[in-house]
């Protein structure tokens, strides 16, 4: 892999461990959810290292914002689909105890950074 600037964030680090952590959550959905639910929450979730590495990457201010930007709104779609999860009896609030620590840690973390 290359060494990069941005790997040495702490919002990127705990983005790489939130993403994880929905991997691990969604392993547990059931087999007609692989392409549904879960493979939307997994495409959210990677989104958020994602454009925290892209957006590091940029030359000016603006471009390095639209791309945390993009990445925060990630946040809050992953947690719609959290909330969709727990309706549907797949997970429970104690399931996503460690994944709501964390992405409300790196949306924190990301505001700041605008």
């Amino acid at each position: 892999m290359i060494k990069l600037n941005h790997k040495d964030l702490n919002v990127y680090k705990k983005s790489i461990e939130l993403v994880t952590k929905v991997y691990r959550l969604t392993d547990k959905f059931p087999k007609e959810e692989t392409f549904g639910l879960s493979s939307q929450m997994r495409r959210a979730a990677v989104s958020v290292p994602s454009n925290i590495s892209e957006g590091s990457s940029r030359k000016t201010d603006k471009e390095r914002k639209r791309f945390y930007r993009i990445s925060r709104s990630s946040l809050v779609e992953l947690d719609t689909q959290v909330e969709i999860s727990i309706n549907l009896n797949y997970i429970n609030e104690n399931d996503i105890e460690h994944v709501n620590k964390l992405a409300n840690e790196v949306f924190a973390m990301l505001s700041g950074m605008i």
